[in-house]
């Protein structure tokens, strides 16, 4: 615990959490929400391509929105820790930041999964789209539920909450 509050009353954790300034806490923030909109949003366009909606658009198109994913990927990798650094006493401690870890790891494998069996398949425009396809696709929507639900109940279940006394 002393390692984590010392990581928290850092000078770059206390400016995160304590600025004033615009390009500390709501910059951070709004780079969080930006990349969550860019990873998880073309995740769900083609999840639900996968499952059948919009079928004139033809799937070997989604591959182009990988270099999106992986750029909201790392947008929210880079201001997840700077967010996590200001509050780590609180997250490190917490069950629920783990198992938003943990879905938000398992939905990134997912993903992968899905460029390397998905587009693999020379025909997948012409041919039903595989039964192991749509099963990824319903698990990638799943997977991105639960990990933007944990994160966000993080502010209001477990020891952030108590230790701040809500």
């Amino acid at each position: 615990m002393a390692t984590l509050t010392a990581i928290e009353n850092s000078g770059f954790g206390i400016w995160v959490r304590e600025s004033g300034s615009v390009w500390s806490y709501p910059t951070i923030i709004f780079l969080h929400s930006l990349g969550l909109a860019f990873l998880v949003g073309m995740n769900v366009v083609l999840a639900l391509r996968l499952l059948g909606l919009a079928p004139r658009i033809p799937i070997s198109a989604l591959e182009r929105l990988y270099p999106i994913m992986w750029a909201g990927f790392w947008i929210n990798a880079a201001s997840g820790v700077a967010l996590a650094i200001a509050d780590a006493s609180t997250m490190f401690i917490s069950t629920l930041f783990y198992l938003k870890l943990g879905l938000i790891a398992a939905a990134v494998v997912n993903m992968v999964c899905i460029r390397r069996y998905v587009f693999a398949h020379p025909r997948i425009d012409r041919v039903a789209v595989p039964a192991s396809a749509r099963l990824m696709a319903t698990l990638s929507l799943v997977l991105w539920a639960g990990a933007i639900t944990a994160g966000r109940l993080t502010a209001y279940i477990g020891p952030a909450v108590a230790l701040k006394g809500r």
